[in-house]
């Protein structure tokens, strides 16, 4: 069986979360160093393994105090916990460009499974000659569940930060061999 390895291209790549504050408005930030990739059996991403890891003291939401409250102990303790990662369990084809991705999600040494979408956007080959296959992987996971419960109540009692965390990663990934196995 031939398998094709990728890397993410971080240059054509971007891995964003959003969150609602005060339970009104919504913070979008995102992790600037990011690292991972994928192996696909027979020239197919259909039952591809696929794994990263964001590295969290690049944690970016635009505001140099919060970026350092994200990183202290009472949000992801990049002290302790330098790394989220991620290992697929599955990843199946649904119709289309649709794809399911199940794995093991990491935060704060909590491992627990999650369940993404992702949309295939197709391959194409750069300017260098490079085989390249874009996705954008999209799902929802609660913070409570990976231990990021810090929640002070707002001067009125209502929640400052919401449960749910957005994930949206646009994934370019780059063909780097493939090899028969």
């Amino acid at each position: 069986m031939d398998k094709t390895k990728w890397v993410i291209d971080p240059m054509h790549s971007e891995v964003q979360f959003k969150v609602k504050y005060l339970v009104i408005s919504t913070v979008t930030g995102s992790f600037k160093n990011f690292s991972g990739g994928a192996t696909t059996p027979n020239g197919s991403f259909n039952d591809a393994e696929i794994h990263f890891s964001l590295d969290v003291s690049s944690v970016d939401t635009n505001l140099e105090a919060r970026d350092n409250h994200l990183r202290s102990a009472d949000f992801f303790d990049a002290g302790n916990f330098p790394h989220i990662s991620f290992q697929s369990t599955s990843f199946t084809k649904v119709h289309d460009d649709q794809y399911h991705l199940f794995g093991l999600l990491t935060i704060k040494g909590i491992t627990k499974p999650v369940e993404l979408d992702a949309e295939f956007g197709g391959f194409a080959t750069d300017i260098e000659g490079n085989t390249k296959a874009g996705f954008e992987v999209s799902g929802r996971i609660s913070r409570w569940e990976f231990g990021l419960t810090f929640n002070p109540l707002s001067k009125t009692g209502g929640m400052v930060l919401g449960e749910d965390i957005k994930l949206v990663a646009n994934i370019q990934l780059v063909q780097e061999e493939t090899s028969l196995a």
